[in-house]
């Protein structure tokens, strides 16, 4: 029987993976890289430690959850953690289901794949650029910038998104699928800083603490999420915000308004609040804040709640700007004006479109014998390695189903 000739266009998560199941299934199998090296990327996931997984995932931490459903059925975080177990890779599970290699080494991986990849034969190509993909008698010609050409019967297009292009990430896999008659769906930064409007951001900016943080649009919240926040002189970002992006991102290129909504005061109540005040009639309004909220706030939510004079006692308040100052506490809102760029982001959202992809097989429904993995299509997940886990399930879906017949 004769063996299909796999190229596999990418050398990140998705595409090593692809590579390792493809060969192991008996394909001949080459990763054609654009860096000097593969899997630069992964080396600085989860903050160099590589968060792979998160046993917790759910179909319900994805944007297009019908069809992730199949792959993460198929190839979920138990059987990712059981295959790289056997490359040698040791899972440290830690809060919210975040996986990392125990060795805290996001260069472990790096080091198993690479045996792995060498022990199986998979020919790897580096500082390979490709620019086209074209199919011509049930065969793919691949071309690189360098004039070169590889034949093969089955693609992979691994190439990843935009986010984080100094790891190679420059979207030229949207490129690719363009010119085979793919609909890309557009693409925007996604898990990113948000840029706010917003007087006060110098004040602000280097406060981190945790709050508890709403998405609200049209007046309703539509997420929510408590952890570290951190202000800087564009907007803010940390955990929380980064899980608020993706939403507040796709309703902003929408044209729609949408505001981070921090709740600075959670423990107590409004009236426990005002009681407070009460008690503080004879001290000067700033200081009476000192010990409920950190103190670099308070200038800001003071101007916010038209109290411009900070040592104003609290008994000299109007009822208006003592109200104003408390509802603040518990619902500061700051419209939503933007982000960060693909530099700063973890992932993209939007890419290949899914209609035009078998869900099964990672196979085109466009063209026979083309696959796609990973974040060049229009699947992106929350924070906290499930974005890492697509990579692994379309990569195994996409490796095993270009590697039969």
């Amino acid at each position: 029987m004769k063996l299909n000739n796999i190229i596999i266009v990418g050398g990140g998560a998705s595409g090593i993976l692809a590579a390792i199941v493809a060969r192991r299934n008996g394909a001949n199998v080459t990763i054609l890289e654009r860096n000097s090296r593969i899997g630069k990327k992964i080396l600085v996931t989860g903050n160099g430690r590589c968060n792979y997984t998160n046993s917790l995932t759910n179909v319900t931490d994805y944007n297009n959850q019908e069809f992730v459903a199949y792959g993460l059925g198929v190839f979920n975080p138990e059987r990712t953690m059981s295959f790289f177990s056997q490359l040698g890779i040791v899972p440290k599970i830690e809060n919210e289901g975040k996986t990392y290699p125990l060795s805290e080494q996001a260069s472990s991986m790096i080091d198993v794949f690479l045996y792995e990849l060498k022990h199986l034969g998979v020919n790897i190509i580096t500082d390979a650029l490709v620019n086209n993909i074209i199919k011509r008698n049930q065969r793919f010609t691949v071309f690189l910038a360098d004039g070169s050409r590889y034949d093969a019967d089955k693609v992979i297009i691994a190439t990843g998104g935009k986010a984080m292009p100094k790891t190679g990430s420059d979207g030229v896999g949207y490129e690719l699928a363009s010119k085979l008659g793919h609909k890309v769906v557009p693409i925007f930064p996604a898990l990113v800083k948000l840029k706010l409007e917003c007087p006060y951001l110098k004040h602000l900016e280097g406060i981190k603490m945790p709050a508890k943080v709403e998405l609200i649009h049209k007046n309703q919240v539509i997420q929510k999420e408590e952890g570290d926040i951190l202000f800087g002189n564009y907007g803010i970002s940390g955990p929380t915000i980064l899980q608020i992006s993706r939403k507040a991102m796709d309703l902003y290129h929408k044209n729609q308004k949408v505001y981070i909504k921090i709740i600075l005061v959670s423990s107590l109540t409004k009236i426990e609040v005002k009681k407070r005040f009460m008690n503080a009639k004879e001290k000067p309004v700033d200081f009476s804040l000192i010990g409920l909220i950190n103190k670099r706030y308070v200038s800001a939510i003071l101007k916010e709640a038209k109290i411009f004079k900070q040592n104003t006692l609290v008994k000299d308040l109007s009822d208006n700007q003592l109200n104003a100052l408390i509802d603040l506490l518990f619902d500061w809102r700051f419209l939503v004006k933007g982000s960060k760029s693909f530099n700063d982001a973890q992932v993209t959202a939007g890419g290949v479109s899914l209609e035009e992809i078998n869900p099964e097989t990672m196979e085109s429904l466009k063209v026979s014998g083309l696959y796609f993995t990973g974040e060049v299509m229009d699947v992106d997940g929350r924070c906290g390695g499930y974005n890492l886990q697509w990579a692994w399930s379309s990569g195994y879906l996409a490796g095993l189903n270009s590697s039969k017949g």
